[in-house]
C-alpha cells in the first residue's frame, strides 16, 4: 500500500464509518484519526484530562462539549487537525465535513436509512431502539444545521465531493467492507 494514501469516510451518525475505517486500516497498515480523536486532543491542549471513549458523558468530557458550542473555531481547529493528517498520509480519517473541505484523498460516503441507524446504534450501545432513534434524528439535524453555518455545506445532500457513496441499507456489514476494501486496493 502506498504509505501517502489518504482516505476519508464520511456518512450520517451511526452509519459505520469507524468500523470501516478500522477495517481498512487493519488491512492496508495505515493509521486511523477521528474527528473525536482531534476534539479530544483539542481538550487536552485546554487542560483536560483525557480518558477513553465515556469521557464525553463526564462531567468534564460535558463541560467542554458544552465550550465547544459557544465556539465555533473548535470545529475549525478540528478540521485542521485532520487536514494535517491527511496531509501527511497514510491514514484513514473519519469525518463529517472534511470531504468538501480537503482535495487529494479517496473520498468515501455511506449512507443508510435513520431506521437502519437507529438499530445499528441500539445494537452497539445497548439501549433502547427508540431512544436511539431520537438520538440519531438530533444529531442529523445538528450536524447539519453546524456544517451549513460553518462552512455553507449541504451535509447530507451535496455528495458530488465523493469518489464513491456506498448504501449499506441492503448489504451486510462483511459486504460493505469487502467493497471498500475492493476499492481501496486499486488506489494502492
Amino acid at each position: 500500500m502506498k504509505k501517502n494514501l489518504s482516505v476519508i469516510i464520511s456518512g450520517m451518525p451511526a452509519v459505520g464509518k469507524t468500523t470501516l475505517a478500522k477495517a481498512i486500516c487493519d488491512e492496508f497498515g495505515l493509521k486511523h484519526y477521528s474527528g473525536g480523536d482531534a476534539l479530544k486532543d483539542i481538550a487536552r491542549e485546554k487542560g483536560y484530562k483525557v480518558g477513553d471513549a465515556d469521557w464525553w458523558d463526564t462531567k468534564a468530557g460535558l463541560a467542554f462539549l458544552a465550550e465547544r458550542r459557544k465556539n465555533p473555531n473548535f470545529d475549525k481547529q478540528v478540521d485542521r487537525k485532520l487536514t494535517q493528517k491527511l496531509d501527511a498520509g497514510g491514514i484513514v480519517v473519519t469525518s463529517y465535513p472534511l470531504p468538501w473541505l480537503y482535495n487529494g484523498a479517496l473520498k468515501i460516503w455511506l449512507k443508510a436509512s435513520v431506521q437502519n441507524r437507529a438499530k445499528r446504534m441500539s445494537n452497539r450501545d445497548n439501549i433502547p431502539y427508540s431512544k436511539s432513534l431520537n438520538i440519531v434524528k438530533k444529531r442529523d439535524r445538528e450536524n447539519v444545521a453546524l456544517y451549513k453555518r460553518l462552512y455553507g455545506i449541504k451535509f447530507g445532500e451535496d455528495l458530488s465531493v465523493f469518489d464513491f457513496v456506498i448504501s449499506t441499507d441492503r448489504l451486510p456489514p462483511e459486504k460493505v467492507r469487502e467493497i471498500v476494501l475492493c476499492i481501496v486496493k486499486q488506489f494502492e
